[in-house]
Formats: C-alpha cells, structure tokens, sequence
C-alpha cells in the first residue's frame, strides 16, 4: 500500500507541475485571457486524471463509444498540455537568447566608438607629426637663421598644436570611458554565456559544431525530449497506481472468499468415556449395542 501511495503521489506531483508549466505556456501564447487560461487548464488537468483513471478501470466493460472518446480526450488532453510546456521552455530560451543579442549590440556599438575616437587620435597625431618635421625641414635648409628660425616657426604653430593636443586629450577620456562601458557589458556577457553554454555543449555533441542555428536545433531536441516524457510519464505513473490498486483489491477479495474445507464426521461411530456410561439412559445404551 505504500508502494501505491508513493506511485499516486508521483503522478499528482509530476501532473501538477505538468500542469503549472503548460498554463504558465499558454498565458504567453495567448496573454490576453490569463485567468480564463489557468481556469481551463486546472479543469482539465483534473479531467484528464480521472478519465484515464476510469478508462483503465472499466476498459473492458465500457461502452465502445465512451471508453474510445475518453481515451482520445486524455491523448489530445496530453498533447495540450505539452504543447504549453513547450511554450514555456521555449519563450524561457528566447528571453535569455534576447539579453544575449542586446548586450553583443551594445558591445559593438562601443567598439565602434572605441575605433572612432582612437583614428581621431591617430589623426591628431599624424598632423603633429607633420608640424614636427616642417620644423625639422625649416632646421635643416635655413642655415642662416638657424634653430631661432624653427623656434619661431614652431611658436606660429602653438595654436593650432594646442587644438591638436585637445582633440587627443578628449578622445583619450572618451575610449577611457567607453572602455570602461565595455568591460560592464562583457562580464555581463560572459555570464549570460556561461548560463547559455551547456546548451552550446549539447549543439556540438550533437551536430559537431555550435552555430547560432545549430544551437536553436539543439534547444528545440532537448525541449522536446522534455515534453515527451513529462505529462505522458504522469499519466502512466497514475495507471500504473490504479493497476497495484486493483491487484491488491482482488487478492484481498480472493483471501476472504477462500472456502474452508468441513472434516467428515462418521456418525456411524461414537466414542463415549467408560467412566460415564452409567449416567446414560437405558434406551441409549440399548441403541448403541444394537447398532450396527
């Protein structure tokens, strides 16, 4: 009876979060009607229960059209059930796919940035360059005036070096602070992939490499594996009880309509103590002496 209870128990658990899973699915298939969704699905969580009960119990002397209805509701009843399971595993896998690709965007956008004020840096640079070596032409071809002929021309070019060196000053703040952005975002990222890794794992075991196609593949074979096994095994788990309980029913049955067998009494004779023989009547004594 233990046994019985535990397989019982198994199959009401395992439906409930069947059951729970599967509403929670269908709320995002169809939002717009949540509570009429949970009502449904409890309803016919608890039907589809009991008709694969009472199916299994009065299979044999059930009328053809009711057992063969029952059994068909409990089938389609189950596919409901796991099509709503999907949903939920499913919507689960493109909320996190979701955060992925919007941190990837971000990250790429801040490289972009990166990229950009880096080449404006370089930029700055390559025109200080090109300042530099005016003054190192003007150095080497005015012998008369000298180095007082590169200074001057050098201090004509402080304004313009000044604007050079801020253009690099504001970029540099700015990859400092972009970078700074971007390191948030990976460790975000490498997280979320680490959360995302197994599954990439289960894609190049089964198809040998781990593409952003593959991966979905490899999600959808593992929520369908899922599926066929959840609400199905429930409802055999609840047959399996009622068949322990009804073995056990005909056995405790067949135990108290157990015939005992009645000893055989031979009538013809009869064992009577010496000792009282003589508080017998006479007409006893008689019958005995004179039977057979």
């Amino acid at each position: 009876m233990i046994f019985i209870a535990i397989l019982f128990l198994s199959a009401f658990l395992l439906s409930g979060v069947a059951a729970f899973y599967s509403i929670v699915g269908l709320i995002s298939i169809f939002p717009a009607a949540e509570i009429p969704i949970v009502i449904m699905g409890i309803s016919l969580e608890i039907c589809k229960l009991v008709a694969a009960s009472w199916c299994y119990r009065n299979w044999k002397n059930a009328p053809v059209v009711m057992k063969y209805y029952f059994a068909i509701a409990v089938l389609v009843l189950s596919f409901i059930t796991s099509m709503g399971i999907f949903g939920f595993l499913s919507k689960a896998h493109i909320e996190q796919t979701t955060i992925a690709g919007d941190n990837s965007l971000q990250i790429g956008l801040l490289e972009n940035k990166i990229q950009r004020e880096i080449k404006r840096i370089k930029d700055a640079d390559l025109v200080i360059s090109q300042l530099d070596q005016t003054v190192q032409t003007l150095m080497d071809f005015d012998r008369v005036r000298g180095p007082e002929g590169a200074i001057a021309v050098r201090e004509s070019q402080k304004k313009e070096r000044d604007n050079l060196n801020t253009i690099i000053d504001k970029a540099q703040d700015k990859v400092s602070g972009y970078q700074q952005e971007n390191l948030i975002l990976s460790k975000q990222q490498i997280k979320i992939e680490a959360e995302v890794g197994p599954i990439k794992y289960i894609a190049e075991f089964l198809y040998g490499e781990a593409d952003k196609k593959l991966v979905e593949k490899a999600v959808r074979a593992v929520i369908i594996i899922i599926v066929l096994v959840f609400d199905p095994l429930a409802i055999i788990l609840l047959i399996a009880a009622n068949r322990e309980m009804k073995i056990v029913s005909v056995s405790n049955k067949r135990r108290k309509t157990r015939s005992i067998p009645k000893q055989s009494i031979d009538k013809s004779k009869v064992s009577i103590d010496k000792n009282d023989i003589s508080v017998l009547p006479k007409e006893i004594i008689d019958r005995f002496f004179n039977s057979k």
